[in-house]
């Protein structure tokens, strides 16, 4: 889970990032670099999409400056792939939410008087089906890049 997001900075499963990151639906955290600074292009996001996910999230800064291209959106769109784009602080969230609404915990998890509610405690039990994904009791795959300035 996405705990905190401030200029600068994510913080995410108790660890603090001070640079861009790539967050996938299994908790792996990954450092994004951009060929330029303030555009997302295709070559930005192609590890990204190597991935099939369902969803792509997109933060693009705190006040937005970060641009994305038309050949993304349009790249995203030719592969059926859900985006959404919007401001850091608001994208943290609907990733946050998205990752939550379609996450499985087993029967006997659930029953654990010390179950966390931490998204990603959650995400051990988590089962993945590409053809279906974000059907009740299936992980979807969603992956959230964040540009954390600007």
């Amino acid at each position: 889970m996405i705990e905190e997001y401030k200029f600068g900075s994510v913080t995410i499963d108790g660890k603090t990032y001070n640079h861009d990151v790539e967050v996938r639906w299994t908790g792996e955290v990954l450092d994004w670099w951009r060929k330029e600074s303030h555009i997302i292009d295709v070559d930005d996001v192609k590890r990204a999409l190597e991935q099939n996910p369902k969803t792509i999230i997109i933060g693009t800064g705190e006040s937005g400056m970060a641009k994305v291209s038309d050949r993304l959106k349009q790249e995203v769109k030719s592969k059926g792939i859900e985006s959404i784009i919007d401001q850091t602080e608001q994208a943290t969230k609907t990733f946050n939410i998205i990752v939550k609404e379609h996450s499985f915990v087993e029967p006997e998890a659930r029953r654990e008087k010390k179950l966390v509610s931490s998204t990603f405690f959650t995400l051990r039990f988590a089962r993945v089906n590409d053809e279906s994904a974000g059907e009740e009791g299936e992980q979807r795959k969603v992956i959230g890049l964040f540009h954390l300035t600007c």
